[in-house]
């Protein structure tokens, strides 16, 4: 991994609501750091802060990812507004393939919880909704894999990865 260029903007930003399951919050943590990027947690998690687990998945990256933790959804909306960050809400429920949208520089993708996906006032708060397109009958993958692919796209549509030229 290539360290991160001295004076490199964070763009993009990863946000987990209220995140169930360690391992997936640790391996989001760990792409974002492999990024550059920066993970947002809001509150409640569904584990400790020090869960083995979270450490394992985040493995030694965890030292390298600029983390940051909002103590309810009013707080993480307060510093997206200080920031004037477009909120992307990646959900089964979103009405554009998450190739279709064209995103910023400084979107934040939210992903919400392993168990429930995010209540009412997420989505309203939303500016964006995606979705990744499944076959029928298939409910929904798995929130790290799904954050991966869609952090994926948004990066090579903002020509926002680290190191390579385009």
């Amino acid at each position: 991994m290539a360290p991160i260029e001295e004076g490199h903007r964070m763009t993009l930003a990863l946000a987990l609501y209220q995140p169930d399951i360690a391992q997936n919050a640790g391996t989001l943590a760990r792409t974002s750091a492999c990024f550059g990027l920066s993970l947002h947690i809001i509150e409640p998690a569904g584990f400790p802060v020090g869960d083995a687990g979270f450490r394992r998945a985040g493995m030694d990256y965890l030292d390298r990812a600029a983390i940051t933790r909002h103590a309810s959804f009013d707080a993480f909306e307060a510093w997206r507004a200080q920031e004037r960050r477009r909120l992307v809400l990646c959900t089964t429920r979103g009405a554009v393939a998450y190739t279709a949208l064209a995103y910023l520089p400084d979107d934040v993708l939210l992903l919400g919880r392993e168990s429930a996906g995010v209540p009412e006032a997420v989505h309203t708060a939303a500016d964006a909704r995606i979705v990744i397109p499944l076959v029928p009958g298939a409910r929904s993958l798995n929130v790290a894999l799904a954050g991966a692919m869609i952090l994926g796209e948004a990066l090579r549509q903002t020509v926002g990865f680290v190191g390579i030229s385009h």
